[in-house]
């Protein structure tokens, strides 16, 4: 079979045809196999007819991209995005958005979804994400009876038991369509100071030599260095270019002007002219920025870093720039994993270990795999490589085995029931109705499978009742209907209760937009350890508020609000209309994290607009909406 110019593999032919046939899909397939290729298909297929298509993302970078390569396929009058912060051409066929953001539209049955014929889920194994996964399980159980699932990913080794819960609940045929060879084939390899390239077999014996006296007596191992990364560069020059994974951004940028000192490769003058091309219609207060003095010195020599701490436009020059093949060496996040279409020739790793949020753990074998998969271009190469380096303090054999031999962790059930969904369930549901939902979550098909509807002592419900007898005492429910308050957290997708005590009840009344702005900055702001605020403003209008947040007994409970006077260092600036360019100077935090904050004010702001019924509360929403949107004007933020 032949589509688009191209003979289609026999799965992609499988999926097709399961396509034709009206079912769901589940398809499981290395990465840069032509997963995306089926997705095309069904978009094709159903615009055509004038039926609309939804793709969803785990994350904004990759809907970003996904909107950009759909409307060169498409048109832009046929392509839409909804990112929370972003809405574009929100009546267009194809319909690219969050998972999240599709979510919140399935649950409340919005009736935009009643033409969707399919909902392309990507990276669909985002289910097992131990703070995001439950978005995935209530995107499918709330998805309206019409709706056909595309669920796209890398490896699922339990691919049949997820589809199967699909069908369990919503009553239409799934088929599993795998695909385990790579096309390209995969080497891979470990870096040692002492040994340079190995393999981990080698490295184990290496590490297990005792080491003696001249007597004979066995004496303590001299510390050995951490290998460098500038060696593990030279010694695979020959298989670039390369993606170096780190899982810090700063060191990131730090690697990348290493690298760039140590003159391991010569000048591009075409680079230089690209990169002035690029930045022409830019602020010229971009170069200012410590990431873009960084960039432009080190781009003329094939180094580059991109992290989401970067300003946007500063992200799409290293994309397209590596994109033309013009940067050997790109240091990078675990964000350029997760489904952007730009393999490299080989994947390096600095080390097999992430902070997670809570402390530092070793990857996941899905994890692993999900970024060494973007090694090797099909088309371009017959082989991609992989190297891993090992720092012999941390070295543990049977962990590092266990985590890049295969991907066998399952996928498994994150259900959990938030304020937002247990309100819109009783909001639109009857209670048999929720019955019958609350044992539909994935957790419940794996341990009763197919008999989930008919165990009497679901752990969900006693989950459910507990949450509605919090609601209840918080005056949101009252015999089992929504109070006003109730309706208005319906509407707010995180941080309900606080959102809600703040701007669905009175608290509000009499505070201005800068007031507005500071209570809304204190419930988005994720603390860092390390965050420094350079510069913080004292007023009447902070003391005041202040006051008003320290007479209110539930609102002044809240950690969040410890952080008050520090954010005056980014909301003060932006209140008196000053520029990103001037706020980022306030904080050490990265410029691409700035505007991400203030992303999340856009989104937040948006949302209480969104609930609220009172006209004055909207309007001034909307007078912050357009406080936030001056500062930002001046940098490309899509």
């Amino acid at each position: 079979m032949e589509y688009k110019g191209l003979t289609l593999d026999p799965f992609q032919e499988d999926a097709i045809k399961s396509i034709e046939k009206n079912n769901s899909v589940v398809v499981s397939a290395p990465t840069g196999s032509g997963k995306t290729l089926i997705a095309d298909y069904i978009i094709n297929k159903d615009i055509a007819r004038g039926i609309r298509v939804i793709y969803t993302a785990p994350i904004k970078a990759l809907s970003n991209q996904k909107y950009k390569d759909f409307c060169k396929d498409y048109g832009t009058e046929n392509v839409g995005l909804l990112t929370g912060d972003i809405t574009k051409n929100p009546g267009a066929p194809i319909m690219i958005m969050t998972t999240e953001i599709y979510r919140n539209m399935a649950i409340i049955q919005d009736p935009a979804l009643d033409s969707v014929s399919y909902v392309i889920f990507d990276e669909i194994h985002f289910i097992n994400d131990i703070e995001r996964g439950y978005v995935w399980e209530e995107s499918i159980i709330f998805s309206k009876p019409n709706v056909r699932f595309l669920c796209l990913s890398a490896t699922i080794p339990n691919a049949k038991e997820f589809a199967d819960w699909i069908k369990a609940i919503k009553k239409h045929e799934v088929d599993v369509i795998k695909h385990e060879t790579r096309l390209v084939k995969l080497h891979k390899f470990f870096y040692d100071t002492e040994l340079g390239i190995t393999d981990l077999d080698r490295l184990r014996q290496w590490a297990e030599i005792p080491e003696y006296a001249a007597r004979g007596r066995k004496y303590r191992k001299q510390r050995i260095n951490p290998p460098s990364h500038i060696d593990l560069v030279k010694d695979m020059k020959e298989n670039l270019p390369c993606f170096f994974f780190n899982f810090s951004r700063m060191a990131c940028q730090e690697n990348a002007a290493e690298l760039a000192q140590a003159k391991l490769f010569e000048e591009n003058p075409k680079i230089s002219q690209l990169v002035r091309e690029k930045l022409a219609a830019s602020s010229p207060e971009i170069n200012q920025f410590k990431s873009s003095k960084i960039l432009r010195q080190i781009l003329p020599f094939g180094i580059a870093f991109h992290h989401a701490g970067m300003l946007p436009v500063m992200k799409e020059l290293v994309e397209e720039l590596f994109g033309k093949g013009l940067i050997k060496v790109l240091y990078t996040t675990e964000t350029f994993a997760v489904g952007i279409n730009m393999p490299a020739k080989s994947v390096c790793f600095e080390a097999l270990r992430k902070f997670d949020g809570i402390t530092f753990r070793p990857l996941h074998s899905k994890e692993y795999f999900q970024i060494a998969g973007r090694a090797g271009r099909r088309g371009i190469d017959t082989e991609g490589f992989v190297y891993v380096m090992v720092d012999r303090r941390d070295f543990d054999y049977k962990s590092l085995k266990k985590i890049t031999t295969a991907d066998t962790e399952p996928i498994r059930s994150q259900f959990k029931l938030g304020i937002n969904t247990v309100l819109n369930i009783i909001k639109r549901h009857q209670q048999k109705e929720i019955d019958k939902i609350l044992c539909q979550n994935f957790y419940s098909f794996q341990k009763y499978g197919y008999d989930l509807y008919n165990v009497k002592r679901n752990s969900m419900i006693n989950t459910f009742n507990n949450q509605k007898k919090k609601l209840e005492k918080l005056d949101y429910l009252k015999e089992s209907q929504l109070t006003e308050k109730g309706n208005f957290a319906s509407k707010i997708y995180s941080d309900e209760i606080l959102t809600t005590e703040i701007f669905g009840t009175e608290f509000y009344h009499n505070l201005n937009e800068f007031q507005v702005l500071m209570l809304i900055a204190c419930i988005c702001y994720e603390p860092r350890q390390k965050t420094e605020f350079y510069k913080t403003y004292r007023s009447k209008f902070l003391e005041e508020l202040k006051r008003k947040i320290g007479q209110n007994m539930l609102i002044n409970k809240d950690k969040r609000f410890k952080h008050i006077e520090d954010l005056t260092a980014l909301v003060h600036p932006c209140y008196y209309g000053e520029s990103i360019f001037q706020i980022v100077r306030n904080v050490n935090l990265l410029e691409g994290d700035v505007i991400r904050f203030f992303r999340q004010l856009l989104d937040r702001i948006g949302q209480v607009k969104a609930a609220s019924m009172d006209y004055d509360l909207c309007q001034k929403m909307e007078n912050c909406k357009r406080l936030v949107e001056a500062s930002l004007k001046e940098v490309d933020v899509v």
